[in-house]
């Protein structure tokens, strides 16, 4: 046995983020995760208070308040609006991200590189063509710098 702690991070986009937490947290993983529900879910991570209600009353319980959780995030809320215009396309879960396999950050930055070409309407055939790209790349993983180079090569 190592002691080393163990520290989970994942993105909210294919909708299986708060499963995998809750998982993990069983598991034993040392932390984990989570963003203020307005600030959370599509790119980034599943949301704070969600995770906090679920784990209430278990031997997890955080001890969280949830009522101030939700001041936070009507606050954060507020704030948000001032950058819609920096937001993505994703506005809920995507299946599509479960078959092309994107990270999140890489996700961001693919839709950004398609707005600058004039071409966002053409994200279902970049993601489309990342899982070809990663194969005749012998299936390299999906982080930085791989995640941007196999992203440039799709689009």
């Amino acid at each position: 046995r190592y002691d080393v702690r163990l520290h989970l991070h994942c993105h909210a986009t294919t909708g299986m983020a708060e499963m995998t937490l809750l998982k993990a947290i069983e598991a034993g993983v040392d932390g984990v995760d989570t963003a203020i529900s307005s600030m959370s879910s599509t790119y980034g991570h599943p949301a704070t208070e969600a995770l906090v209600a679920t784990l209430a009353g278990t031997e997890h319980d955080t001890g969280l308040d949830i009522l101030k959780l939700e001041s936070i995030a009507a606050y954060f809320r507020e704030v948000r609006k001032k950058y819609h215009a920096f937001e993505g396309q994703l506005k809920g879960y995507d299946s599509r991200i479960l078959v092309a396999q994107v990270p999140g950050g890489m996700l961001t930055n693919l839709e950004s590189q398609l707005k600058q070409q004039n071409a966002a309407d053409k994200l279902d055939q970049v993601l489309a063509e990342i899982p070809r790209v990663r194969e005749d790349l012998g299936f390299i993983p999906l982080v930085t710098p791989t995640s941007q180079i196999v992203g440039t090569q799709a689009v």
